[in-house]
């Protein structure tokens, strides 16, 4: 763990399973009360509504982060088909819906082959990219549309895990910077139906696994202050 103050600080890594309806800089400013240190980073934002892995670093450590956010990251999710929201997943209300009348299993699985390789794509208004010093989530909820610009982005593996209309889970392996809400987005508008993210999870961040992390009640009720 931390080091004594005679010691040089080196720091250290942990491994987080974020809950659900927290936000990144609060897991930690949360690790950081309870270490006890002044400096703390974590290696890639999970919106607040998404669970999973976050591999946060202390003091020295946070060096190695940025090394971490240039890796693959990989996610387990669940969209709804039929359905749209403005921010692109469960934050807001449906806006839109369509009927899946003349959409089956096949034509879901095969529309997936559309969306692996590099591509072009455009942030979500509902997200914490600056625009004037303001993340434009805030402008989004004022109904306010922002100009951005698109990134490229690559999606390595994108596949089914499940498809029960409208139900459809599945997995995906894509390069940093990739918003899977708009991807969700983005799938949706293709097949002609619509869809958002019910639910997403990080399960593996470069070669660091979510089976290895530990959940934050974890962490809080079993870490003690050594120094």
């Amino acid at each position: 763990m931390i080091s004594n103050k005679e010691e040089p600080i080196k720091g250290e890594i942990l491994l987080i399973d974020k809950p659900k309806d927290y936000t990144s800089a609060r897991v930690v400013n949360i690790i950081k009360k309870k270490l006890n240190v002044k400096k703390a980073g974590h290696s890639g934002t999970l919106d607040p509504k998404a669970s999973g892995l976050m591999i946060i670093g202390t003091y020295k450590m946070t060096k190695y982060l940025g090394e971490l956010l240039e890796t693959d990251k990989e996610y387990e999710g669940l969209m709804i088909l039929g359905e749209s929201t403005a921010s692109f997943d469960s934050e807001t209300e449906v806006i839109k819906r369509s009927n899946l009348e003349n959409i089956d299993t096949q034509i879901v699985r095969a529309m997936f082959k559309n969306f692996t390789g590099e591509m072009e794509q455009i942030p979500p208004m509902y997200s914490a990219i600056k625009f004037n010093g303001k993340p434009l989530y805030k402008f989004a909820r004022k109904n306010v549309e922002i100009d951005r610009k698109s990134r490229k982005v690559f999606i390595k593996e994108f596949e089914p895990k499940r498809i029960e209309l409208p139900e459809v889970e599945f997995r995906v392996v894509c390069s940093k910077g990739t918003y899977i809400r708009s991807l969700v987005n983005d799938f949706g508008e293709k097949l002609g139906t619509g869809a958002y993210l019910k639910e997403l999870r990080r399960t593996r961040i470069g070669k660091f696994d979510v089976k290895d992390s530990i959940t934050l009640e974890t962490f809080l009720n079993n870490y003690h202050e050594t120094n």
